[in-house]
């Protein structure tokens, strides 16, 4: 055993297996020579009664006095009661982030999203998190990786907010799993973009209009009642799409639907006098459970949004959503003097501040309100020499 030069390991030549030579100065330090000649720099330890050792470098590639200072560093960090190797071979086999895109999708979210949430993460993580983050090692992303995707789908707001929100809850499930350490989530702090919030309610004038289009595209064929239906009850329910599309005359039950799986958990949604006539106008298909049949025997209708694009170009209410008439429902609701609360309750929402969005036309019964009371405290300050029954006795009249 000598001191290990460059000129000691030029000498070095190959044999018919690999053998080390090791180094006088440094315990553990020496040269693997392979049967090819190839010479790799080592360094050798025990940890917990086995021996490991740590590659530093190719001979030519570094120098030995630069391998000498790895092999001290390496070392040093043995004694502070780490593992080197060890390290490295976790490092090699970490998961990338393509790979918890996959556990994350077949663990996580088969199991507890409902199959719209279920495809809408599927289609993020093919079109988003994949291609500018699947080959890096989970442990490796930091928040400037996500800030920068985030960033650069700016121009598309709502869209940058989604993938935001599906990183987030794919690296929370990373640190359940253990690949991440608490607290490590590399969204935190990155800052979603702002969402203008659309109000789009249909007026008293776009209801007729809408009704009377969609009896005109039945009669001429281009839509089917069925599809027709889906709409009328859309408006007359508040139901979410997802809902109505995939109803079952088994989930009406008198005046009542049941809806067993709606987004927030089972829910009855109740049926008004012209939503139930409209289920009961419904021919019913034989072999086929489902109240909006589709073209696939025994299937409901799979897309409600082209026909939708149809039928509001010809009712001239192209900025009309699907998702507006749910608005609208719940509009009539708030103007009609009903409570947030009662609101809240019959479009299926289990938060407050989801339904928060109404309250200005909840505002506008309450201001009548308030205008009632004070007409009534005026008339009873008013010097007229009438009693304060009189006063009662006008408000009510004048109610």
């Amino acid at each position: 055993m000598a001191k290990i030069t460059k000129r000691s390991v030029d000498a070095l030549a190959p044999k018919a297996t690999d053998y080390f030579e090791w180094d006088s100065l440094i315990p553990g330090f020496g040269v693997r020579v392979s049967p090819k000649g190839r010479k790799t720099y080592t360094v050798q330890y025990r940890v917990g009664g086995r021996t490991k050792r740590v590659s530093l470098g190719v001979h030519g590639a570094i120098t030995p006095d630069e391998a000498r200072a790895l092999a001290r560093q390496t070392m040093g960090e043995v004694a502070r009661g780490e593992d080197p190797a060890g390290q490295i071979e976790r490092d090699r086999r970490a998961p990338t982030v393509s790979s918890l895109c996959d556990r994350f999708l077949d663990e996580y979210v088969a199991s507890r999203c409902k199959a719209t949430t279920a495809r809408d993460y599927r289609a993020v993580c093919k079109n988003y998190i994949r291609p500018k983050l699947g080959m890096m090692r989970v442990q490796d992303v930091v928040r400037t990786d996500i800030a920068d995707m985030h960033h650069k789908l700016r121009d598309k707001p709502y869209q940058a907010n989604r993938v935001l929100a599906v990183i987030s809850k794919m690296f929370s499930q990373a640190e359940v799993w253990g690949l991440r350490p608490d607290g490590s989530n590399p969204t935190r702090h990155v800052r979603k973009y702002a969402e203008r919030k659309r109000e789009r309610f249909l007026s008293h004038e776009e209801i007729k209009t809408l009704w009377n289009t969609l009896d005109h595209v039945v009669s001429l064929g281009e839509v089917t009642e069925h599809v027709a239906a889906a709409y009328r009850l859309l408006l007359l329910t508040g139901c979410r799409l997802s809902e109505i599309q995939t109803l079952k005359w088994s989930y009406v039950r008198g005046e009542v639907i049941w809806l067993p799986d709606a987004k927030t958990g089972p829910r009855r949604v109740m049926l008004a006098e012209l939503a139930r006539k409209v289920l009961s106008d419904l021919p019913r298909v034989e072999g086929n459970p489902y109240v909006i049949v589709g073209e696939v025997e025994g299937q409901h209708a799979i897309n409600l949004q082209k026909p939708w694009r149809r039928i509001r170009k010809e009712a001239k209410l192209e900025d009309v959503r699907i998702h507006d008439l749910r608005h609208t429902y719940a509009s009539f609701a708030a103007m009609a003097g009903h409570s947030l609360h009662m609101i809240g309750n019959l479009l299926g929402h289990t938060q407050a501040q989801t339904t928060a969005r109404y309250a200005h036309l909840a505002d506008a019964v309450t201001r009548r309100a308030s205008d009632d009371v004070g007409a009534l405290i005026g008339g009873f300050l008013a010097d007229d020499g009438s009693s304060e029954d009189d006063a009662i006795v006008e408000f009510r009249r004048g109610s």
